[in-house]
C-alpha cells in the first residue's frame, strides 16, 4: 500500500497553519512598582495655596518682575503681588496686547494663577478696534488674495 503524495503536503500545511494562530509569549512581569491611584490623587492636591514646594511667593514674584523687565512691557513698570502661588498684577498700558503677554510670562514663571488686573487705555483700545474694522492685517492674509491698500 503506497500513501498518496498530497496527505504529507496536507500535513505541512496544518503544521503552519497551527503555528500561525499561535498565542505570543507572556511578558514577564514588571519589577518596577507602579503608583496606586491614591498616590497619583494626592500629588495631583500638592498644588495647593499652602503648598508649592518649588517656589515661594518671593522667588515667583522676583522671577516675574525680571522677566518683565527683560521684555518690551518693561515700560509699563506693571505692579506684581504674589500670595500663595497667585499673582495679582495691576497697572496701564498704551498696548492692548501686553496685557496678554504679561499674563502668560506670570504663568511661565511658576505662578499657578493669574489675576490680571492691567488696564487698557482708550487709545489702546481704539486702536485695536481700528485694526479689526479694516479686515485682516498683513500677516493674516493668504497667498494668492488680493491685499487691501
Amino acid at each position: 500500500m503506497t500513501i498518496p503524495r498530497f496527505i504529507p503536503v496536507v500535513a505541512l500545511l496544518a503544521a503552519f497553519a497551527g503555528l500561525s494562530q499561535a498565542q505570543p509569549a507572556a511578558k514577564p512581569a514588571s519589577t518596577t512598582k507602579k503608583p496606586s491611584t491614591k498616590t497619583v490623587a494626592l500629588g495631583a492636591r500638592s498644588r495647593t495655596a499652602g503648598d508649592h514646594s518649588a517656589q515661594t511667593d518671593v522667588e515667583i514674584e522676583k522671577a516675574i518682575r525680571e522677566r518683565f523687565a527683560e521684555s518690551k512691557i518693561a515700560e509699563d513698570k506693571f505692579e506684581v503681588h504674589v500670595q500663595g502661588g497667585r499673582a495679582t498684577l495691576t497697572g496701564n498700558t498704551n498696548v492692548l496686547q501686553h496685557k496678554g503677554v504679561a499674563t502668560r510670562l506670570a504663568r511661565a514663571q511658576g505662578a499657578t494663577e493669574v489675576l490680571n488686573n492691567i488696564e487698557p487705555s482708550e487709545e489702546a483700545r481704539q486702536k485695536a478696534a481700528a485694526n479689526l474694522t479694516k479686515g485682516r492685517r498683513r500677516a493674516q492674509i493668504k497667498r494668492g488674495d488680493a491685499r487691501s491698500q
